[in-house]
């Protein structure tokens, strides 16, 4: 290869690189799907970021603290499992909720519904995060986190978006499979609280995250798209669960899953 041809080539990846950084974009930029860009403003819905030296700052303060004791426990082992929100993981986490190994090649009209009603929330949690730009708490205290620092640099903590989604999912599989709401809720819930269990975000922002969610969804819910998009990944669930052949996730997985999302983190 001649030099001139090496330097196309370099030139060229590089090119492909500095795209692909491009191309991700920040918290808040996130396309609308079934909102209008400026259908909802959830800034008035959410209550303001908690301030250092108030009540709720000193709460999460006390509970950032006081839960660093889970480093190196089963719990700290699902939170790290949890910092993934790929939709295969996704599908994954919750599949012991729904009672049947999701996954988007079986369920691709529900992961369809998800990713769509999944941009319109986390577009409403970072505009928020951007707006109140409030630290995360392992730059306020010093603690072990099980996400490293620098996947997080220049992402906020109020409201949590690894809440948002993960209250988006539950909330829509609620939905979907009602008569498994109960477990669904309480992974979703659980998966929100493993981020304070990460130590990535303070407990008021996870609150703030659950919330995000919900407005946010309820704001989606009367949309025809979203409504025709509902009934279809309902239907396809529906017939997975009929189906004797659909798998079913591993029992003692899902039996040690339950203990953990049953287990108080403060």
């Amino acid at each position: 290869m001649s030099k001139a041809v090496a330097r196309a080539v370099a030139a060229a990846l590089i090119g492909v690189a500095c795209t692909a950084v491009m191309a991700q974009p920040r918290e808040g930029d996130e396309p609308s799907h079934y909102l209008p860009a400026t259908g909802f403003d959830l800034l008035a819905v959410l209550p303001p970021a908690p301030r250092p030296d108030d009540a709720r700052g000193k709460a999460d303060r006390a509970i950032f603290r006081q839960t660093r004791r889970f480093v190196g426990s089963p719990r700290w082992t699902m939170a790290t499992n949890d910092v993934k929100l790929g939709e295969a993981d996704m599908a994954r986490d919750f599949s012991c909720a729904l009672g049947i190994a999701l996954t988007p090649q079986n369920a691709p009209a529900t992961m369809r519904l998800i990713d769509g009603a999944g941009s319109d929330t986390a577009r409403g949690s970072g505009i928020a995060k951007n707006h109140y730009k409030r630290q995360r708490p392992y730059l306020i205290d010093r603690g072990p986190t099980c996400q490293p620092a620098s996947e997080l640099k220049g992402s906020y903590d109020y409201p949590s978006g690894h809440t948002t989604a993960g209250w988006t999912w539950a909330m829509l599989l609620a939905e979907i499979a009602p008569d498994r709401a109960e477990s669904i809720l309480a992974r979703g819930r659980a998966f929100g609280e493993s981020r304070i269990v990460c130590g990535v975000h303070n407990a008021s922002a996870v609150e703030a995250g659950r919330l995000s969610a919900t407005v946010t969804l309820t704001a989606v819910s009367q949309n025809p798209a979203f409504q025709h998009d509902l009934a279809a990944a309902r239907a396809e669930v529906d017939a997975l669960r009929r189906n004797p052949a659909t798998p079913r996730p591993d029992p003692a997985l899902c039996q040690r899953e339950a203990a953990l999302v049953a287990q108080p983190i403060f």
